[in-house]
């Protein structure tokens, strides 16, 4: 036992280590303290807890951090960068354990052994909180991770926890000790929720571990709130004031009344929840001095922080302002905040989603000293923010080919080390038991050798007895019966120690026969992993039969026929991967990598998305779960408040389907206001334009989806891509496309909708609608008959309206202004480019100007192609003959003939199942060319006309910009 004891900084936990009771160390300091991975360690700051250890993760070797999550700090009374001591833990077998819920209100039904799965192998002292959501159990493997076993609940319930109800540990027994819980422990679970005193019912809150995607913001926040609350010695060394106050501003749902509650719950300080219109009264001077009171209950239990939720709703301009009520209001909060009197340790935080109605003067430093944005989250915060919300749900990674390929190697090797370790365990036995036999055998030669002195001794008093005197033969025949009596214990002796040696020589023949089979299976393993890794087609082969038996299991019963079917068929590796029992062992594993997988995936589709949005997401998936398990409980007989049968509630388990169902229901909410699209249109789907498609590969799909490239380069992709041409040539359809290849937001813009009679109106709408853009980037931004919005400006001054003037000029700025367009490409459609006013046609603007024109007759076959792909046809179509009598046709001309041509047939006969020639070549009577000889070549006056220099007709127009 090391006595060793180090102190180091306590750091937040990673988001997968998150209520599993681990402490992660570098595992330098792990020798120092003589402990090994799921060894227990005293944890002591202001109060004494325990945790698992377990090694740090390669970012933190070399630093003198402690990474341990919201539970353990609140156990160990230590916040974020303070200093703790930590030990090797002497741990004793618990006899009892009590444990019951801290929230208040809350009631809990449940056997105490479904605590005890949870509970075993971890380590606690009296006073403890626990999660028991997803915990793991303590675990002695070698080259393996903890936080890589699950716990027993975890395996046996599927997945299902209490989630983010929180325990205390109400007694132990012994008490005062750190104890570990085992098969033996009493487990006694109180449903009755224990109220906490308030200074700890502060940190039963969010801890920072529970927001995910704001690293920096939260960093900015602790640094000027939680050192004045804690080393207010600091500023007074300074000579400076600590700051005062916090304005957190972002678009609703990004987590800014969550990080007031987490500064909070890790400071511990006392915390006031203002809701702005809560303030309000309808007596004079009432509202007032409802701040003022809270403002007093700050001061008498500072450290205080008091959090200003939608403080715009309190503290508006007061030259906008109407009401004397909320002027006072104002001037009353001023005053609190930066008057005469001093604040002491009080730190008042706001939040607000519209910063700029805020009275410019608490936006001052002295009131609120910085304002920190709290913005939508990029891929890796959105990524964080899932793992938060699907923490304690039952989540089924799917079978990904790569992963299932590196699982069974590794899968194999960790089986070989395993019984490596077996067969050395069993040696060491067999090697203890040939000591045992050595020494009873040294026994039974010695008891031998005292029963033959016996037996000597007891012939020599035989003679004497024979020969002697009367008088003296009672006493020989007393001494000769005791003599007996030793030479029946010894010889009894003799006995009990040949069949101790006789059960050790079984012990190790049947030791020997184990470790034989282990030895078998070890060359066995070891030559299959040899073949697997010599050729990857096997291997390849093998990943695929794992994927076919898995989906087996989902469809089908082990006893089914199907079953059989495979196993004969199956190849001889599948076949010795079920002899080691290592079929299930790899999936799962498997499954369990492919979650980290899947939720990435979720990230990277969801742009846009919010923390609320991505709870409201992880929801939905979890409902849709639950709409597909409805019917089974129906069959299943199962009525309101009857208790469901395990075998139901471990079908409870959300896959990747379900979380791409979800996102057909939730959109981003700053979406909502604007039509938004998931396009479901490919480049297959678009027939011909090959030019036209490469080039908005080019200017759309190569910047968003590989920006580093157009970085690299030095250069700035394309901003605006303008597309014109005919009627019907698909320019909405390829703006769709190209929204669903990049993987981006759509946005999809009306030019006459964007139009209002109120003044200002309409320009507002373009702001806003490219405000949402940016926040929800990378997004598309596609504005259908963008020549109504957006025409020339001379136009729009003589129809007597300045609006159009205005709208362009909205435009252009918005376009290429000051404010940058990151990750958002405009594309605008129009037929009559003419009509646009030339300053948007520039580079900077609409830097790509691309004709889509009729098709060719290639085209056209392409186009006559995709429609005609679902409908049940004759035979003897001739696709390239209709093509030919469809010059001058467009996309939307060839859809109507089809359409037409299968109206036809259900006009001959209504139960027609098939299009004939004939039917075709009726609908082109019907359906005629949209585009004459005369308009195409217009068009292609048009396109030589915008690839010639356009400065003329900008100076023609420049009077009329004046008015």
């Amino acid at each position: 036992m090391s006595d060793q004891e180090l102190k180091l900084k306590v750091m937040e936990a990673v988001q997968d280590d998150v209520n599993k009771g681990i402490a992660r160390l570098d595992s330098a300091f792990m020798k120092q303290l003589d402990v090994n991975a799921g060894d227990v360690i005293e944890i002591k700051g202001e109060r004494t807890t325990a945790a698992i250890v377990d090694r740090a993760y390669p970012g933190d070797i070399g630093l003198n951090i402690i990474r341990v999550d919201g539970n353990i700090r609140r156990n160990s009374k230590s916040s974020i960068g303070e200093l703790v001591s930590i030990k090797k833990a002497v741990v004793k077998p618990a006899k009892k354990i009590t444990i019951a819920p801290v929230q208040k209100g809350v009631m809990v039904r449940a056997s105490p052994q479904l605590f005890k799965r949870s509970l075993m192998g971890k380590a606690y002292v009296k006073g403890d909180l626990l999660s028991l959501g997803k915990t793991r159990r303590r675990v002695d493997v070698q080259g393996r991770n903890v936080g890589d076993i699950f716990s027993a609940m975890e395996a046996q319930l599927g997945g299902f926890g209490f989630g983010d109800i929180k325990f205390v540990v109400v007694d132990l027994d012994p008490k005062k000790e750190i104890v570990v819980v085992n098969q033996e422990t009493e487990v006694q679970f109180n449903p009755q929720a224990v109220e906490l005193k308030e200074e700890e019912s502060i940190s039963l809150g969010v801890n920072y571990e529970d927001i995910g995607g704001l690293g920096d913001e939260i960093k900015k926040v602790r640094e000027m709130i939680e050192l004045p609350l804690k080393h207010p010695e600091i500023f007074e060394r300074l000579g400076i004031e600590p700051p005062k106050g916090v304005l957190l501003h972002g678009p609703p749902g990004t987590g800014k009344t969550l990080l007031a509650k987490a500064v909070a719950s890790e400071t511990q300080s006392h915390f006031i929840l203002i809701n702005g219109p809560e303030v309000m009264s309808k007596f004079y001077g009432e509202s007032e001095a409802n701040l003022r009171k809270k403002f007093d209950e700050a001061e008498q239990n500072a450290p205080a922080i008091i959090f200003l939720d939608e403080i715009d709703a309190i503290a508006t301009k007061r030259e906008e302002t109407k009401g004397e009520v909320e002027k006072r209001v104002v001037a009353q909060l001023l005053g609190l905040m930066d008057g005469l009197k001093s604040r002491g340790k009080v730190v008042v935080i706001a939040a607000t989603n519209m910063p700029n109605v805020i009275d410019p003067a608490l936006r001052r430093p002295g009131r609120f000293d910085r304002e920190i944005e709290i913005g939508v989250p990029g891929k890796e915060g959105r990524l964080e923010v899932l793992k938060i919300h699907t923490r304690n749900m039952p989540i089924q990674g799917s079978l990904y080919g790569d992963i299932l390929l590196k699982e069974i190697p590794d899968s194999i090797k960790n089986r070989v080390t395993n019984l490596d370790k077996v067969s050395k365990e069993k040696q060491e036995k067999i090697s203890f038991q040939k000591e045992k036999i050595t020494l009873f055998n040294k026994n039974k030669i010695k008891t031998e050798e005292e029963l033959k002195g016996l037996e000597s001794e007891l012939k020599e008093l035989e003679e004497r007895k024979d020969k002697a005197d009367q008088s003296l033969v009672y006493a020989l025949i007393e001494n000769i019966k005791g003599l007996n009596g030793k030479i029946k214990e010894k010889k009894e002796e003799k006995e009990k120690i040949s069949n101790q040696i006789l059960q050790y020589d079984q012990k190790i023949n049947s030791l020997n026969k184990e470790l034989l089979i282990i030895k078998e299976e070890i060359n066995e393993i070891k030559i299959l992993k040899e073949e697997l890794g010599k050729s990857k087609i096997k291997l390849n082969n093998l990943a695929e039969e794992l994927k076919q038996i898995d989906d087996l299991k989902g469809k089908h019963n082990i006893t089914d026929p199907q079953y059989q079917l495979f196993e004969n068929k199956a190849s001889d590796y599948y076949k010795q991967l079920v002899r080691f029992n290592l079929v299930n062992w790899i999936i799962d594993n498997a499954r369990k990598k492919g979650i980290e997988r899947n939720l990435t995936e979720i990230a990277k589709v969801t742009h846009g998305f919010v923390g609320a949005d991505l709870n409201a997401l992880a929801k939905e998936a979890a409902m849709i779960v639950l709409r597909r398990i409805l019917p089974d409980l129906k069959k299943e007989g199962i009525e309101e408040g009857d208790v469901i049968p395990e075998e139901i509630l471990k079908k409870l388990m959300i896959t990747q389907k379900d979380f791409i169902e979800s996102l057909k229901i939730v959109r981003p909410s700053a979406m909502r206001e604007v039509l938004v699209e998931t396009p479901d249109v490919n480049w297959e789907d678009v027939g011909g334009l090959e030019d036209v498609k490469d080039k908005l590969k080019e200017a759309v799909e190569w910047p968003l989806k590989t920006p580093e490239v157009f970085k690299n380069m030095g250069i700035r992709p394309p901003r605006g891509i303008l597309l014109y041409g005919p009627p019907g040539t698909g320019k909405t359809m390829l703006a769709k496309a190209v929204a669903k290849e990049a993987e981006s937001n759509f946005i999809l813009v009306n030019g006459p909708s964007l139009l209002s009679k109120w003044v200002g109106e309409s320009e507002k709408a373009v702001r806003e609608i490219f405000r949402k853009a940016r926040q929800t980037s990378p997004t598309i931004l596609f504005f259908d008959e963008i020549d109504a919005l957006v025409p020339r400006r001379a136009e729009a001054s003589d129809s007597g309206s300045r609006v159009g003037e205005k709208m362009v000029n909205q435009m252009l700025t918005e376009m290429d202004g000051l404010e940058s367009l990151n990750d958002v490409v405009i594309i605008g459609a129009t037929n009559r480019p003419d009509r646009l006013d030339p300053a948007l046609l520039r580079q900077g603007r609409f830097d790509r100007i691309i004709f889509t024109p009729v098709p060719g007759i290639e085209g056209r076959k392409k186009i006559f192609e995709i429609y005609v792909e679902k409908m049940p046809l004759a035979n003897g179509l001739n696709i390239t003959e209709l093509a030919e009598k469809t010059e001058g046709y467009v996309g939307a001309d060839i859809e109507g003939v089809c359409r037409e041509a299968a109206m036809i047939a259900l006009r001959e006969n209504l139960q027609s199942k098939e299009v004939k020639m004939e039917h075709f070549v009726q609908a082109l009577d019907v359906v005629k060319a949209s585009v004459d000889k005369e308009v195409e070549e217009a068009y292609e006056k048009l396109a030589d006309y915008f690839s010639a220099a356009r400065a003329k007709e900008i100076k023609e127009v420049k009077a009329d910009y004046f008015g």
